[in-house]
């Protein structure tokens, strides 16, 4: 129900192949997922309308389906499935307007989505980016259906990119298409960042006992049969989940007109793909059990990396997790996923010189956390406290289990 438009990742049946109604015609990449789309017909592909590695908008056509051996004018069609005169049904069923040496034709369906090439923008935005040499190409537009709007190009023009710059493409360089998961990336995390007013929270917490205390939770790993190996991932899940239910302001998302605090304790966790990242929500996430935590955990990952996971899985998040603990990375910030108030980037655990609570010089396994928070929703005390209370269930995990 987000999407405004979706990519034709391939074609299951070729030009002139018999589909019947509800067989796998054609593979869409939504801006989440590769799925495989049936057609709503039956009938003859005479015809590809919009080809393999394009994007193309909702409720346009992408090929043509009828008797074999058919006649029809793809103009007609085209013409008669505009958005202005077509019902907003995925299936529009039209009746061609057919060359007069033809004979007239048997009806003729036309299945949603087409593409055009013509970049949208309002008539104002035009004559500003023309003025100060900017190419309407570059941007990423905000209005309805992703029309490029007046704040757009002034936006782009305050940022100084007004004038064109010389072209630095060469014969080496290697054009990348950009994915619906890619632009949609783009364009929310955009929003996000140019909307939310963001400020930044870090602190370092000691991991000493948390990875004592996984090395307990795992030492049974391969001797019970189905029992989940524990990762520090899924600890910090879990201490921010108890954490969110202590400080439930930093649980909200901002709503334009008001501010939503949520019932419920859903945790996005990044997962980092070929082609960009998914946020899969673990629902209720502080009322689960670590080894509960682990197995979602570990089943949307291999959801996402299989190109499985779905809407469902994606929905209704509350608080976002970006983990790049696997990597040598240390700290890092993270922008918020809208309509969220906050996004919590872990960083590496490394060992490091520390002074204790005794002044004494120690090497110590560290990990830092970065809290990138909404300033409409969260102030500064709120977000710190919240930290405060994260790291101290870090710093003694037996408290996440009362």
């Amino acid at each position: 129900d987000t999407m405004e438009e979706g990519g034709i990742a391939s074609w299951l049946k070729n030009v002139g192949e018999y589909v019947d109604d509800g067989e796998a015609l054609v593979e869409i990449e939504t801006d989440k997922a590769t799925m495989e789309y049936a057609s709503p017909e039956e009938g003859y592909l005479l015809k590809i309308v919009a080809d393999s590695g394009v994007g193309v908008a909702l409720d346009a056509p992408i090929c043509v389906l009828g008797e074999k051996g058919e006649n029809y004018d793809l103009d007609s069609l085209l013409k008669s499935s505009e958005p202005e005169t077509v019902s907003p049904e995925t299936e529009i069923v039209v009746k061609p307007t057919v060359k007069e040496e033809k004979s007239t034709p048997e009806q003729v369906k036309v299945v949603a989505n087409n593409i055009s090439d013509r970049i949208k923008a309002s008539p104002l935005a035009k004559r500003i980016a023309q003025s100060n040499g900017l190419e309407l190409s570059s941007l990423l537009g905000t209005g309805p259906n992703g029309r490029i709007i007046q704040k757009d190009v002034e936006d782009a023009i305050a940022n100084g990119i007004s004038a064109r710059a010389p072209s630095m493409t060469t014969e080496l360089d290697t054009k990348i298409p950009l994915s619906m998961m890619r632009k949609t990336i783009a364009k929310r995390l955009l929003a996000g960042k140019n909307d939310a007013p963001h400020f930044y929270l870090t602190v370092s917490a000691s991991m000493e006992k948390m990875l004592a205390f996984r090395m307990i939770l795992n030492q049974n790993v391969g001797r019970v049969e189905g029992l989940p190996k524990v990762s520090v991932n899924d600890l910090v899940i879990l201490a921010t989940a108890k954490a969110l239910k202590l400080h439930p302001t930093v649980n909200s998302s901002w709503q334009g007109d008001h501010i939503l605090q949520h019932g419920n304790i859903n945790i996005c966790m990044a997962v980092a793909l070929p082609t960009g990242l998914v946020t899969p929500v673990i629902r209720g996430a502080d009322k689960l059990g670590v080894r509960d935590i682990s197995i979602k955990a570990k089943e949307f990952g291999k959801k996402a990396k299989d190109g499985n996971i779905s809407n469902d899985d994606l929905a209704g998040g509350t608080f976002t997790i970006s983990n790049l603990g696997m990597t040598k990375v240390e700290e890092f910030t993270a922008i918020i996923n809208p309509p969220q108030a906050c996004i919590l980037a872990v960083g590496a655990t490394k060992a490091v010189p520390h002074v204790d609570e005794e002044d004494n010089l120690v090497v110590q396994k560290r990990m830092k956390m970065t809290l990138s928070s909404d300033h409409r929703v969260v102030d500064g005390m709120v977000g710190a406290q919240f930290l405060e209370t994260l790291v101290e269930f870090i710093e003694n995990p037996e408290m996440m289990l009362a």
